[in-house]
């Protein structure tokens, strides 16, 4: 299977990392969370929002960016309100790493700048500083997903009461 890797550097809100766990988990993307982070991973917060999906979750822990750098080697491909291209345009590669930075500051523009061909943007109406992060890291885990045609993952579902083929076409 292809390899995705979605990093969260810093983040703050536990409610916000549960649910971005919970996209990897389903998705069966690699989850790398950079510290200082503004809450420990214990928290009941972020294990609620998580739901019963933990055991299927990829997941590393790094002390700081430096370590979190030193040891992954990408492409890298920074998420930030602040880039000149949107995000559909990159054709991401398997091993990718999809980066975010924290819920109130972003990542620091001294990265930005050093990756000004990588950072990529969800188009937004003027004035709309930002979206949710655990939304964004949504649409940016599916459109590197669509782009490898949704490799292992289910295209299907079944009905619980009801068999699709047997059913009366509705009205």
């Amino acid at each position: 299977m292809a390899t995705l890797n979605i990093v969260l550097i810093e983040p703050q809100i536990p409610q916000n990392t549960g649910n971005i766990a919970r996209t990897c988990a389903a998705t069966g993307a690699r989850l790398h969370l950079v510290g200082p982070m503004g809450f420990q991973i214990t928290d009941a917060k972020l294990k609620r929002a998580g739901l019963d999906y933990w055991h299927l979750l990829d997941i590393a822990t790094y002390p700081d960016s430096a370590s979190f750098f030193k040891q992954n080697s990408g492409p890298f491909y920074y998420f930030t309100t602040k880039a000149q291209r949107i995000y559909t345009e990159p054709s991401y590669p398997d091993g990718a790493y999809i980066v975010f930075g924290r819920e109130d500051a972003g990542l620091p523009e001294e990265l930005l700048i050093q990756n000004r061909d990588r950072c990529v943007r969800l188009p937004m109406i003027s004035g709309a500083r930002s979206l949710n992060l655990s939304n964004t890291v949504a649409v940016a885990v599916y459109e590197a997903l669509r782009q490898w045609k949704f490799p292992e993952l289910l295209n299907s579902g079944r009905l619980t009461r009801f068999d699709w083929d047997a059913a009366e076409p509705s009205q």
